[in-house]
């Protein structure tokens, strides 16, 4: 069964470094773009709470159910958010690509498509995935939209599935890329990537 190992992903637009305490500093700075914390449906840390956040990263990491990432664009060497790996299931294997933000100038850009191809090609080609999982919240419809522009499938709703950080209840959109349809999404991504990634700036 394969396990999840620390590992550096990286292309011409983006390196995804194996999530460190040292990353803490640019992290911070990266979630004021946009004071993301403030946003109910995202997972990014309030000031301050960006090593507790980093804490909690690594203990799953420890556990074998994650293995979380530092993003830094190529182009201007700089850290620009965080992305994770987790609930893995060895046993198929299966996982989920989550746990995403990026400082508030790169959305929208290269940035995204760029992780989630570097994500998708090792959970496939390296671990062997049968499946990858994304999870949303069911408000939160520019993550859904961003979600099928990969080439997921939606496979459905659950509905009062967790509670968001003010306690309001939330429903969760899933989605799926299977293995078998991994070949046709790398070629759509990289054409996607080529389009997005000629201009290289931030939004």
């Amino acid at each position: 069964m394969p396990i999840l190992v620390p590992t550096r992903l990286e292309d011409d637009y983006v390196s995804l470094e194996p999530l460190r305490p040292e990353h803490a500093p640019a992290l911070e700075a990266a979630a004021a773009d946009g004071e993301l914390w403030n946003l109910w449906f995202t997972s990014a840390p309030a000031p301050g709470k960006v090593a507790t956040y980093i804490d909690a990263a690594l203990e799953g990491q420890a556990k074998g159910l994650m293995l979380p990432f530092a993003v830094r664009e190529t182009s201007t060497g700089e850290i620009v958010g965080t992305t994770r790996y987790y609930d893995f299931v060895p046993e198929l294997p299966r996982l989920a690509i989550g746990y995403t933000w990026y400082a508030k100038r790169w959305q929208k850009s290269h940035l995204n498509t760029a992780c989630k191809r570097l994500l998708l090609k090792h959970a496939f080609e390296a671990l062997g995935c049968v499946t990858v999982e994304f999870h949303t919240d069911g408000r939160n419809q520019d993550s859904q939209r961003a979600i099928e522009r990969l080439g997921a499938h939606k496979d459905g709703v659950l509905r009062a599935h967790k509670r968001r950080p003010d306690g309001t209840l939330r429903d969760t959109v899933c989605y799926s890329i299977l293995a078998a349809e991994w070949p046709d999404v790398a070629r759509w991504l990289g054409m996607r990537l080529d389009r997005l990634g000629a201009l290289r700036q931030p939004a």
